[in-house]
């Protein structure tokens, strides 16, 4: 497979049209599918990976194929490379001094939007992603490194994020290691 230098998604408000439109979408182009799964309040989402090209006819298919139960897509040309580890829980979560940046969002795709924008804003470390599953259909991005960066990139993440479409972010700038062992 080609590189996966981008990454589209698609939400279906109709979970099992969703799992029909990913399988549509996985065999309209040369994808790797990063996320298929069904959120909070019986919503679904599937993730996809790899070249533009690739991922813009993936996408196409699945928004085109069930266009009466899409309530949203997206495609992230040039994904920033911390942005699929995180959300596959890959990234090891290490305060160690850090400061954490938390931008919490109404939908899926804003919180891809927002991790993307703030990873290339700068120094940090995209620590996990989470999507809509247990938190009635909100998101949350969680940004570690030193206090500045993770300032600007919250700061930048938080200006990506379409009106209305932002809950809350939060800078911490010595958070508790029990925080990372019992809430994170």
């Amino acid at each position: 497979m080609a590189t996966k230098t981008a990454l589209g998604l698609v939400e279906f408000s109709n979970i099992a049209q969703g799992i029909a439109a990913t399988d549509i979408m996985v065999k309209a182009a040369p994808v790797e599918l990063v996320q298929s799964l069904s959120l909070c309040p019986g919503k679904f989402v599937t993730l996809v990976a790899g070249s533009t090209s690739a991922v813009k006819t993936s996408v196409t298919a699945g928004t085109g194929c069930m266009p009466t139960c899409t309530i949203d897509s997206l495609i992230l040309p040039n994904v920033h490379p911390g942005v699929i580890p995180a959300l596959a829980g890959a990234t090891r979560l290490v305060l160690d001094g850090q400061a954490l940046g938390i931008i919490e969002t109404f939908s899926v795709a804003a919180a891809l939007r927002a991790a993307d924008t703030a990873a290339k804003k700068g120094q940090v470390v995209l620590g996990d992603i989470r999507l809509a599953r247990g938190m009635g259909g909100k998101a949350l991005v969680l940004i570690i490194g030193n206090v500045s960066a993770v300032q600007a990139a919250v700061q930048a993440g938080e200006e990506s994020v379409s009106d209305g479409f932002l809950v809350s972010t939060a800078l911490l700038t010595a958070p508790a290691q029990a925080l990372l062992e019992k809430v994170l």
